[in-house]
């Protein structure tokens, strides 16, 4: 493997992780409460906004300002939920689609009004532009992300896996009626799961303010791409669409390096078609057809 490709390979791996903690966020929402967030990419442009006014406004770093989004998408995700969300939660599907469809083009046309059109840039002081190893050129921003989103990985693997809010998060995406029974206060619970998908996509964003410019429709350019990399995972698998967040990122990588970069979104959508022709549930989802 030349140097070349294996750079591509690298900034594919670097990328994927941030398209992995973004979907990790659209796919927990969709697996407790089998609803899709239209809204997401939003929520991540909405993100992205927090850093640029805390990081400008305080003048400290953007990675620290990722706190302050942290919190703020959380608690935006909560009370989406708790307020609007809920109180539909048993009207068709389609009217749930429909609501998170309008609050992201309230919170887009609300960060249009505020922050004009203009784009907006942030970076990040004694960031050195690349690291040189070898013939290897590494970006220091994307690296950090990948670490972050690790760290971050981690940290909800650990909330849903060893705390009570985990379990029952995990008991509602299973069984909503007997989680209920055991003493589960649905409407609480759902609630916290979004503000934690909510945070996850903020996060996600944030990590890409000092990698590029934010606009207030820039979302809509990955929610595409987080609900393929959730499909593909398995919706409402939280290990598939890490894995699939990856592979995307490498194949959009790949793809850019040789055929050029107008190729890639190409690639990665008819990519997504083909696999699931073959296999509808996604590459890590299960199957509810039975085999002959």
């Amino acid at each position: 493997m030349n140097a070349q490709v294996f750079q591509a390979l690298l900034d594919g791996l670097l990328m994927g992780g941030v398209y992995s903690l973004a979907a990790l966020g659209l796919t927990l929402i969709f697996g407790v409460m089998k609803i899709t967030n239209f809204a997401h990419g939003a929520m991540m442009t909405v993100g992205m906004y927090v850093v640029y006014v805390v990081s400008t406004g305080l003048g400290i770093s953007p990675y620290i300002a990722l706190i302050f989004s942290a919190i703020t998408l959380f608690a935006l995700g909560y009370i989406i939920q708790r307020f609007l969300i809920h109180r539909i939660s048993d009207a068709p599907t389609h009217n749930q689609l429909l609501l998170t469809l309008g609050v992201a083009y309230i919170l887009e046309n609300t960060l249009l009004a505020v922050f004009t059109p203009n784009y907006k840039s942030l970076e990040v002081e004694n960031l050195p532009g690349m690291i040189q190893i070898g013939a290897i050129s590494v970006n220091p921003a994307k690296l950090i992300a990948f670490g972050v989103v690790l760290v971050v990985t981690a940290a909800i693997y650990i909330v849903l896996y060893r705390t009570r809010i985990g379990k029952a998060i995990r008991a509602c995406s299973q069984n909503r009626e007997g989680a209920q029974l055991m003493g589960v206060v649905i409407k609480n619970t759902s609630a916290i799961a979004f503000g934690i998908g909510a945070l996850c996509t903020g996060i996600a964003g944030s990590l890409l303010t000092p990698i590029l410019s934010i606009y207030p429709t820039l979302g809509e350019t990955f929610q595409l791409k987080c609900f393929v990399i959730a499909i593909l995972g398995g919706m409402g698998n939280l290990w598939g669409a890490l894995i699939s967040g990856l592979i995307v990122g490498v194949v959009e990588s790949m793809t850019g390096y040789f055929a050029g970069g107008s190729w890639s979104d190409l690639t990665v959508y008819a990519a997504f078609i083909l696999i699931l022709l073959a296999k509808p549930s996604g590459l890590f989802g299960r199957s509810n057809r039975r085999e002959h």
